[in-house]
């Protein structure tokens, strides 16, 4: 009897079996952790969303904090339409930018934040793009002329370290601080990455200095710059808040 037992346990089915109820234990494990954790995953989401808004309007928290500064200094949320139009049914907040780029324009929603800092506003609007590997994104904000660049934060899904993941350091995204996102003669160009004899302090060029090496990555970051601001010219027009005159 003695050796039958272990024969039966040395056997493959019994290792088979074993197998099988630790892939189900393991797996049961798993899912329970990540389904636990989802709450804590979203708030997480939602509070560095907080912080790299506000961060371009100069105010600097950390996650726990970014609550009550964004309460503090963001005044209004809305969701756009293309046409300008305020849809006030939608969670300006809660709108995926990367689900509305599939979207035809007609179709998309387009988030802006409005702040307010120590009296002075502020548009805040966010970007998205492609980089060289992956999808690029962060947030630009403007000064109450629509006009002037507040600031900037970028980030990334897959740039290559020491290229184009440069965009994420603070010397690139403070070489677009108080750039033209108009040129002289009224037209929206956006604020370009370009390589050359760019001259820091000239802030009216509507450029700033290209990361050595990633030439695809700049040129995306320019793209996703112009293309986003162009959809809120209609809701910037119908307020009156142009300060330049557009052609």
């Amino acid at each position: 009897m003695e050796e039958k037992s272990v024969n039966k346990t040395n056997s493959n089915g019994y290792t088979f079996m074993f197998a099988v109820i630790m892939v189900i234990v393991v797996a049961s494990v798993l899912a329970f952790a990540a389904t636990s954790l989802q709450p804590t995953q979203r708030e997480n989401v939602r509070q560095e969303k907080m912080q790299n808004i506000l961060a371009t309007v100069g105010v600097e928290t950390d996650r726990p904090g970014a609550q009550k500064l964004y309460d503090q200094y963001i005044v209004e949320e809305l969701a756009l339409d293309q046409n300008g139009e305020v849809d006030e049914s939608i969670d300006a907040f809660e709108v995926d930018l990367a689900k509305e780029l599939k979207k035809p324009v007609e179709e998309q929603v387009f988030p802006l934040y409005i702040a307010d800092v120590d009296g002075e506003k502020y548009y805040i609007v966010p970007l998205r793009g492609n980089g060289l590997w992956n999808a690029i994104f962060g947030y630009i904000s403007l000064k109450d002329d629509v006009n002037t660049v507040k600031g900037a934060t970028f980030d990334h899904l897959g740039e290559t370290p020491g290229l184009g993941a440069e965009i994420t350091k603070d010397w690139f995204k403070k070489s677009f601080e108080e750039e033209k996102i108009f040129d002289e003669n009224g037209n929206l160009v956006g604020v370009s990455v370009v390589k050359g004899d760019i001259d820091p302090s000239d802030k009216s060029d509507n450029k700033v200095d290209a990361i050595s090496g990633a030439t695809i990555t700049g040129d995306g970051v320019s793209d996703m710059i112009s293309e986003r601001l162009k959809r809120y010219l209609p809701y910037f027009k119908k307020q009156g808040e142009i300060k330049v005159a557009i052609k």
